[in-house]
C-alpha cells in the first residue's frame, strides 16, 4: 500500500479508468469500454483536460490503476466568494477496497483542494451505498444537505 502513487490521469489511463466504473453495477451508469463507446470517453477526457476547473486523478500501484476520482473547483458568491471543490466518480478496484486506497485518495484530494485555495469539499453518494457513507463519515464528512438530480 505504501507504493500507491496518486497522479493526474493521462490519456493512456482512460481504458483502465472506465474499467473501474464498469465493475460497479450501482454507479456505472451503463459505462462499458468498447470500440463504440471509446470516442465518447475520449471526448469527455479531452474536455476535462482542457478545463482548468477539473482534474482527473488515478491511484497507481505497481503499474496498475487501482483507483480514480475527479475534482471540480466551483467559485461561489456566497461565503464571501468561497471556492468549493466537488469530489466525483470515486472508484477503487473492487478487489482492493478496504485496503486504505480510498482514504489515501481522499487525503490527496483534500490536500489538493487546500492547495488551490478551496475552503469546502463536497460530494454526493448514492443512498444505497451505506458502506461508502460510513467511510466518508470516518473522514469527517457530514450529511449536511439532501441532493437532487434530474436527467436532461
Amino acid at each position: 500500500m505504501t507504493d500507491v502513487l496518486i497522479r493526474e490521469a493521462e490519456t493512456a489511463d482512460l481504458e483502465a479508468i472506465i474499467r473501474l466504473h464498469e465493475e460497479d453495477e450501482l454507479g456505472s451508469h451503463g459505462d462499458v469500454w468498447s470500440p463504440e463507446t471509446r470516442p465518447a470517453y475520449e471526448a469527455a477526457f479531452a474536455a476535462i483536460q482542457r478545463s482548468p476547473e477539473n482534474h482527473l486523478f488515478v491511484a497507481v500501484d505497481g503499474g496498475e490503476i487501482v483507483g480514480t476520482f475527479q475534482l471540480t473547483y466551483i467559485p461561489n458568491l456566497t461565503g464571501r466568494g468561497t471556492l468549493r471543490v466537488k469530489v466525483e466518480s470515486v472508484k477503487v478496484k473492487a478487489a482492493r477496497r478496504s485496503t486504505g486506497i480510498g482514504a489515501r485518495m481522499m487525503a490527496f484530494a483534500e490536500d489538493h483542494a487546500r492547495g488551490q485555495g478551496a475552503r469546502a469539499m463536497e460530494l454526493t453518494s448514492n443512498k444505497a451505498r451505506q458502506a461508502a457513507h460510513r467511510f466518508y463519515e470516518r473522514l469527517d464528512f457530514s450529511r449536511s444537505h439532501e441532493g437532487f438530480k434530474k436527467k436532461l
